[in-house]
């Protein structure tokens, strides 16, 4: 029994090591920054030019970080294979994800239909509760603490960008300056965490990866 649960908590500080690179803050960096980039584009290109323009810039965002993850970091920190029950946790956590963006695109939709005939807080505290349950949840499944504090920030982003669009006239609700603080939050934390890997771990004399506690 002790023995099955050293491989547990083995396991677990494995996969929680995957998160240590930095790279997802990273990622998620980048996705929250949408919020921020994309009102200001949208008065120029338009909202499907400026979504256009974010989906170039996110692919390009994620296939910098595939080749850092590939090139950079495994040959440094090695792969380690994970139990069925972890990659169902996995599974579980890519279906709820699902969910939330499926339900979050359909109360956007309503909120668009009507919105004139909604209060003028009620956008704000909608998106707030998508970001608080969306990242509590993933957090949760993931085993990833650091995504509490970057929901907590996004969940504010909304209502405090209202706010400074109410009493100071900050253009665009307010987004571009609350969402851009919590994306250049997450951007810092990731580049903090992949500088002390590479000091951390140095490139081995061999190229081979080594055993180790790293995962896609």
């Amino acid at each position: 029994m002790s023995e099955n649960i050293s491989l547990k908590q083995a396991e677990q500080r494995a996969f929680t090591s995957t998160f240590q690179d930095g790279l997802v803050d990273i990622l998620i960096g980048s996705g929250i920054s949408m919020l921020a980039i994309t009102p200001i584009l949208s008065r120029s290109l338009g909202d499907f030019g400026s979504s256009a323009v974010f989906v170039a810039f996110w692919a390009l965002v994620w296939l910098v970080v595939w080749l850092l993850r590939r090139y950079v970091v495994k040959p440094r920190v090695g792969v380690v294979q994970f139990s069925t029950w972890r990659i169902g946790r996995l599974t579980r956590f890519h279906v709820v994800i699902l969910a939330v963006l499926l339900v979050s695109f359909a109360l956007g939709i309503v909120s668009a239909l009507g919105f004139r005939k909604l209060p003028r807080w009620m956008p704000a505290v909608s998106l707030c509760l998508m970001m608080l349950c969306g990242f509590s949840i993933a957090a949760y499944l993931l085993d990833f603490s650091w995504l509490y504090l970057y929901g907590a920030l996004a969940a504010l982003a909304p209502l405090v960008g209202e706010a400074l669009y109410i009493y100071v006239q900050a253009p665009h609700h307010g987004w571009p300056i609350t969402f851009g603080f919590t994306a250049g939050i997450a951007i810092l934390v990731g580049l903090v965490k992949f500088i002390r890997l590479l000091r951390a771990h140095p490139l081995p004399a061999e190229m081979s990866p080594p055993k180790g506690a790293y995962s896609d």
